[in-house]
């Protein structure tokens, strides 16, 4: 955990760095139609993440990409360009490379014990082994494969998803990347929602579903003492305070 924090933590620094000056857009159309426009570009502007079947994120030069969010303007196709520091996952990157894989070359990797669907590759990895320096090298420079990853978890079998996060902001892009009805999606947290009733209403629709719920861990932060009671029945006998005797007298 604590070699984790360290590789975010200076994947971060090394980014931030990093000059200004890159952008960073959703086109709201296919991925071959995004990758077609780029072509001839000399890489100044590039594929940076396939959020789903019509939403593609291009990050790049500032320049380049407000030319080529106009000519989708002129095609009719839509986009959004995103409030960002930096131009990720493009070749704006390359500079803090070398030195994050050296950083990352210091910390020990081991192979998941449970299935990780990488949104490097969009699928779980052939090689167990696979998440190594090189590994974090290619993730902050390659496309993220967010609507591949989701249709992989979708085709092992999950048909439920939470969303770890203070927003459902994921849970709006996973639901456009498959069938309509083809998976529950549950926010932990939701904007301009109370976070406990948020949360409580996924637990709910979790258990609605058949889930099977660790209630002694729900409730185990909350239990209060608990005391023990006899096993026998309890005697028959009075308990109760005579009121005439504990009555106070009323002052003159």
């Amino acid at each position: 955990f604590e070699d984790g924090l360290k590789l975010i933590a200076e994947r971060a620094r090394l980014m931030g760095a990093l000059p200004p000056g890159g952008a960073m857009a959703a086109v709201l159309t296919d991925r071959d139609a995004v990758s077609s426009m780029l072509e001839g570009r000399g890489g100044a502007v590039t594929v940076a993440a396939i959020n789903g079947p019509a939403n593609t994120v291009i990050s790049g030069h500032e320049v380049e990409v407000d030319s080529v969010l106009a000519e989708f303007k002129d095609r009719g196709v839509k986009s959004i360009k995103l409030n960002v520091s930096h131009a990720f996952h493009s070749p704006l990157m390359d500079p803090m490379l070398d030195a994050f894989e050296q950083f990352a070359g210091r910390i020990t990797f081991n192979a998941p014990k449970i299935p990780i669907v990488s949104n490097l590759y969009g699928r779980v990895p052939d090689d167990a082994d696979a998440f190594t320096a090189p590994y974090w090298r290619k993730h902050v420079r390659e496309p993220v494969q967010f609507l591949d990853g989701i249709a992989a978890i979708s085709d092992l079998g999950f048909k439920m998803f939470i969303e770890a996060g203070p927003q459902a902001t994921l849970s709006g892009m996973g639901a456009r990347c498959l069938p309509k009805d083809a998976a529950v999606w549950l926010p932990s947290l939701a904007k301009g929602q109370d976070d406990w009733q948020a949360i409580l209403r996924s637990l709910q629709s979790l258990y609605a579903a058949g889930v099977d719920i660790d209630w002694k861990g729900f409730d185990r932060p909350y239990t209060r003492t608990r005391v023990s009671l006899p096993t026998y029945a309890f005697e028959r006998q009075r308990h109760w305070l005579d009121e005439k005797a504990v009555a106070r007298k009323t002052p003159v």
